[in-house]
């Protein structure tokens, strides 16, 4: 489950509005009237945008009045992160793999 919610996250953040409401949830928590009128696409766009990346559970919202205010789930973001560190670990077997096969190889 945890490997499919970080993909799932991963391709979230494959469209660029997507990403850019991520980034801007990275340094603020913001309701979708804030958010919108710093991109140029609609409220209602942006609102699409942030139902995915809650969908991908990368952003909560709780209640402010009326407004709904956005942040960044940080158990979203680590099961990413594990996906990540997933492929890096193989990444990175492979790669000392390949150097201990051209140590052996001599000029």
């Amino acid at each position: 489950m945890a490997y499919q919610s970080g993909l799932m996250a991963i391709g979230a953040l494959g469209d660029e509005t997507r990403r850019a409401i991520f980034e801007r949830l990275a340094v603020h928590p913001a309701a979708v009237n804030e958010i919108a009128a710093t991109l140029p696409v609609s409220r209602p766009a942006v609102s699409q945008h942030l139902r995915v990346l809650k969908e991908a559970g990368l952003v909560t919202q709780t209640r402010d009045g009326a407004r709904r205010i956005y942040r960044l789930d940080p158990r979203g973001v680590g099961r990413m992160r594990d996906w990540l560190d997933s492929h890096w670990t193989f990444a990175l077997d492979a790669f000392k793999d390949l150097a201990d096969a051209e140590e052996g190889e001599e000029p």
